[in-house]
């Protein structure tokens, strides 16, 4: 396994992978895990913007909704630039969830010298995106988010990243950066298909 590491390492420099997935699929558990495993640092789009809603006395994003463009652009975006990232590489949280900003995200991401190099999607069923609800409801273990506050606010995130997320995955297959995963499988099941499906890429790339 160490072996593969060093290898996705080598390929992904200083670049980004950006992860995608469902409310409730396990982004920033399995982002956490990834930025451990690789040195690099973990960026998640809901954690900015919920402190940033904090900072400036607003709830942009406890209805369920996508916070407006160029918000994310101002809140969001001047993350890829901060001193103490440079020559580092990323693992994002869901950065550029609304159709549009993804050409923006890779534009700034790579200006910036963190040039997404992959994008994962985290697939799981919007009924097991439910079911993970109701059991995280009754544990605990997501703290007191405005945006899992019930079942409506979910289904207004599901029903925004279908409508709203999908078009962004569709451009990231396009451009040969997507790498599909199977989310409902255990998290250490679902964070060895991520290293095996990325030292994968990163071989292909360095061959």
């Amino acid at each position: 396994m160490e072996e593969k590491i060093d290898t996705i390492k080598k390929w992904l420099g200083s670049g980004s992978i950006n992860v995608f997935g469902l409310p409730m699929s396990g982004k920033d558990t399995q982002g956490v895990k990834l930025a451990e495993a690789l040195g690099a640092e973990f960026l998640s789009s809901g954690v900015i913007i919920r402190e940033m809603e904090k900072e400036t006395n607003q709830d942009l994003s406890g209805s369920g909704n996508l916070i407006p463009t160029n918000i994310f652009y101002e809140w969001v975006l001047p993350y890829f630039e901060r001193r103490e990232l440079f020559g580092r590489p990323l693992v994002l949280s869901s950065i550029g969830r609304w159709s549009g900003e993804e050409d923006q995200v890779m534009s700034v991401a790579k200006g910036a010298d963190h040039e997404i190099k992959a994008v994962i999607v985290l697939i799981i069923s919007e009924s097991d995106a439910k079911q993970r609800f109701n059991e995280s409801k009754v544990l605990g273990d997501r703290g007191d988010r405005a945006d899992d506050k019930d079942l409506s606010i979910l289904e207004n995130r599901l029903n925004e990243f279908r409508e709203k997320t999908t078009p962004v995955l569709k451009h990231y297959q396009d451009l040969d950066l997507l790498i599909r995963i199977d989310g409902s499988q255990s998290r250490e099941a679902v964070f060895n298909e991520i290293l095996e499906k990325l030292y994968e890429k990163a071989s292909q790339s360095l061959s």
